[in-house]
């Protein structure tokens, strides 16, 4: 395992506020980055919004204000929630910061010269709300253009093109020879279909005459660059690509590739097309080619969570009724990575409250309560009984499944084995019944040593917490007075002699009417 680790989500658009499934691709992409910093990497966490484009120009003029300033009032709402979230990201991309624009130029400035790109005349029916050109690849069974594309007109104009088609070869050989270039694994048949189709080539600009809001063709000032082109950029542009500080660039090299974290609706062609040539035509190699993390989508009721559909979930609204935590945990322990999943509200609190108050939340509270009742709140002895031996060793065994798991991006599976160790832990006090033990004196030693498995019951379970929830693992680590363990040398023997704190409530029940 190299000591760098680079993650990056798709940077969110700027034309709306967040949405469950923003706040979901983060939270994944936090618990990722937490656990790699705990497994002692240097990890640089990337996210931000992109600005540019026709749909924010638009929205822009309809509130009489300028394109930057919309942009950014919107910005200020996802900054918001992820400082809600407990977003831990290192750096802010936002598109219309002069790094991202100086490199975006530097980029274009090179794919010219090397001959990669070309102008040409091109008439057809134009996407508003996606800004792209349509093909006839895009009509339904009846031959029409969805309502997915919005407002659909025709246009005919000159425009700057990327030889895309000339490197879908190269990249069809790439996805066969990488299949851990997508994750999960099931969606490369889903690519590899998607390059085989072919395709056109990628009109990279939009005239200044029809939208100015955008990056400037460094060799051609009548045009702005297209926004997936420049948005796609921001992933190397903000990590050093092209820094004018050489240091920094040489940091860049150390820290890539990265992992993309995106949803599965700008895979293709985004994302798993465009990217990759983008990159293979700026001279990467394929050992620096980044691994999309592809998640799915939260429903409701089967149908994607949409404002147009009339069935939008707020996230900050959950935030504010249900607390941060709440929200962290259940976005990613009620649904498996790159699956869809049917957003529940009443599952939400469930879950938060059987799994957390409920079961760590209540074993946290015994444990501490007859550590303190039995043994003055003290465990001294490192005395073994056949029953702790057996708990021990099954946590043990847990804690290696959560460690693969982890590694894998399936967070919801690391969770279970969480869950598993705190019932396990619940049954072995109903097992043992310390209360029975404390009244006979010749069970001392073997009462000493059930607590102490349970404390370390309780310690490993705040340690595995800490990528997910890191505010309620610092609390019950703070109560069991004692330090975490190393991710890296996965010491998982409870430090002795251990005098534990007083419990005070981690996981307080949530009561709602929706819970009642």
């Amino acid at each position: 395992m190299t000591s760098q680790f680079t993650i990056t989500t798709a940077i969110d658009y700027t034309n709306a506020g967040p949405h469950i499934g923003h706040a979901y691709e983060k939270i994944l992409a936090d618990v990722i980055a937490r656990f790699q910093r705990l497994r002692q990497r240097e990890v640089l966490f990337i996210t931000g919004v992109d600005q540019h484009g026709q749909k924010v120009k638009q929205a822009a003029e309809k509130q009489g204000i300028s394109s930057q300033e919309f942009a950014d009032s919107v910005t200020l709402k996802f900054t918001a929630l992820w400082d809600a979230l407990e977003i831990s990201y290192e750096r802010w991309a936002a598109t219309t910061d002069p790094i991202h624009k100086r490199v975006v130029s530097k980029i274009l400035q090179r794919l010219y010269e090397a001959g990669d790109l070309y102008k040409s005349t091109h008439s057809g029916f134009y996407s508003i709300r996606q800004e792209q050109f349509l093909t006839d690849k895009d009509r339904n069974e009846a031959g029409d253009f969805g309502p997915e594309w919005g407002e659909v007109i025709f246009l005919e104009e000159d425009n700057w093109y990327f030889r895309l088609t000339s490197h879908l070869p190269w990249l069809l050989r790439f996805v066969e020879r990488h299949p851990e270039f997508v994750l999960p694994g099931f969606r490369q048949a889903e690519l590899i279909n998607a390059i085989q189709r072919g395709g056109q080539d990628l009109c990279i600009s939009r005239p200044k005459s029809r939208l100015s809001w955008g990056i400037e063709l460094p060799f051609d000032s009548e045009f702005v660059t297209y926004v997936w082109f420049d948005a796609l950029i921001n992933y190397i542009s903000f990590a050093g690509y092209l820094a004018d500080d050489p240091q920094e660039e040489k940091k860049f090299w150390d820290r890539w590739p990265a992992l993309h974290v995106i949803g599965k609706d700008i895979m293709v062609p985004a994302h798993a097309i465009y990217w990759p040539i983008m990159l293979h035509a700026m001279a990467f190699s394929d050992e620096q080619i980044p691994r999309l993390l592809v998640h799915g989508w939260w429903n409701c009721k089967g149908m994607k969570v949409s404002k147009s559909l009339g069935n939008a979930v707020d996230p900050v609204q959950l935030a504010s009724q249900y607390g941060s935590s709440a929200l962290r945990y259940y976005f990613v322990r009620d649904i498996a990575t790159g699956q869809d999943a049917d957003f529940s509200e009443e599952r939400l609190v469930m879950l938060y409250n059987s799994e957390l108050a409920n079961g760590v939340g209540n074993l946290l509270n015994r444990v501490l309560n007859m550590t303190h009742r039995y043994l003055g709140g003290t465990i001294r002895s490192e005395c073994e009984f056949p029953e702790g031996n057996t708990l021990a060793r099954e946590n043990r065994s847990l804690v290696e499944q959560y460690f693969t798991y982890m590694e894998a991006f399936e967070i919801n599976l690391a969770i279970e084995t969480i869950n598993k160790i705190a019932t396990h832990s619940n049954a072995f006090i109903e097992k043992c019944a310390p209360w029975l033990l404390a009244k006979d004196p010749a069970q001392k030693e073997r009462l000493e040593n059930v607590l102490r498995v349970l404390c370390e019951s309780v310690w490993l379970i705040a340690n595995l917490l800490a990528p997910i929830l890191p505010r309620e693992s610092a609390a019950m680590l703070r109560q069991l007075n004692t330090k975490p363990f190393s991710f890296t040398e996965r010491n998982m023997f409870l430090p002795l002699p251990l005098e534990v704190g007083q419990p005070t409530p981690v996981f307080p029940r949530i009561e709602s009417e929706k819970s009642n």
